[in-house]
């Protein structure tokens, strides 16, 4: 009688297995699985089919790299247009450079590829760093709308970067390049070239400059946050040789400090001061090191530099080697310093 009822008993899971569509040897197969990750237990392997069915559901809802990317630049939308360009150029570096990628769910991309593809897109270390930086952008817009559960970039390792000190100018460069700015286009760039030189405002922050960031009457120039690189707001001050210039060539408060076409017309400006070649920071460089030797207070140039620690100073911004003060380059009205 029992072998007759295991028959029974065999024949009914053969007709259940069969009728799910499935071979039934694959079926079995499948339940075979289902009991071995639940032990052997009938209750454990229910749950265990039950939890994959929950994550596969999870993984199932996710999107394509390239729908990713563009979330990513629409929650983006009001950063300013440098930002924006700087995002969907790396972006679609990584596309072209990187087969398949586009394609991708977002969930099944791994840090290990992640690396790889930083590695296949871009060449060197600053660039790879700055690419890793807004890799981990689009995956952090993913993993805010669940299309992914963590962001793998977050476990691929920044490169090291080896900062070389840009070097400075010296007197007879500032002269010259202070008289150019006088003469080209009747001081056109005058005043921009100055505040980069004597207060060390960054080259794209100048671009944002109005006459009216410009307090003669406190002595400073006000750096608002949606002008700043950093996003913070600072006060850099206006020393007496930049204060003497802005004063001479004030303009109404709504006009920008740099003309129309600044970049080209600030190229031809360094090639009438007789520079070949042109360091982009060098004017920033300059102030910094001037400074430091003027006034021997890291903390202070921190806050007119608007760094947020004192470290790239010490390493990258600072030429002290051999380095004579310009008379007279930065002095608050009333010093007095000597040549260190």
């Amino acid at each position: 009688m029992k072998i007759q009822s295991d028959r029974q008993t065999e024949l009914a899971a053969v007709e259940v297995l069969r009728q799910t569509g499935v071979d039934v040897l694959e079926a079995a197969l499948v339940a075979k699985r289902a009991l071995e990750a639940g032990r052997g237990r009938v209750k454990r392997a229910v749950a265990c089919i039950a939890a994959g069915e929950e994550e596969l559901r999870r993984l199932e809802k996710t999107v394509s790299f390239e729908r990713a990317i563009r979330e990513a630049l629409e929650t983006r939308r009001n950063r300013r247009k440098r930002t924006l360009d700087d995002f969907r150029y790396i972006l679609r570096r990584f596309l072209k450079c990187c087969e398949g990628l586009s394609k991708r769910r977002v969930r099944s991309i791994t840090p290990a590829e992640c690396a790889a593809y930083i590695r296949q897109a871009f060449d060197t270390p600053r660039q790879r760093n700055k690419a890793r930086l807004i890799l981990s952008g689009v995956f952090t817009t993913a993993c805010k709308r669940g299309w992914c559960a963590e962001n793998p970039v977050r476990k691929v390792e920044p490169e090291h970067i080896e900062e070389k000190r840009i070097t400075i100018l010296n007197k007879e460069e500032i002269e010259r390049l202070m008289s150019a700015s006088e003469e080209f286009e009747g001081g056109a760039c005058l005043a921009a070239t100055a505040i980069m030189l004597y207060a060390g405002v960054r080259p794209n922050e100048v671009e944002r400059l109005r006459w009216s960031d410009v307090r003669l009457d406190e002595g400073v120039i006000c750096i608002a946050p949606r002008h700043s690189k950093t996003g913070g707001a600072r006060h850099v001050t206006i020393f007496p040789p930049l204060e003497r210039i802005l004063k001479r060539i004030r303009r109404p408060g709504d006009e920008r400090i740099c003309p129309p076409n600044w970049q080209r017309r600030r190229a031809r400006l360094h090639r009438k001061a007789g520079f070949r070649t042109w360091q982009p920071d060098v004017l920033r460089h300059t102030f910094a090191t001037h400074h430091l030797a003027t006034f021997r207070n890291y903390a202070e140039l921190q806050l007119e530099m608007g760094h947020r620690s004192a470290e790239q100073l010490r390493t990258r911004y600072i030429a002290m080697e051999g380095m004579k003060c310009c008379e007279g380059f930065m002095l608050r009205s009333g010093e007095h310093t000597t040549t260190p």
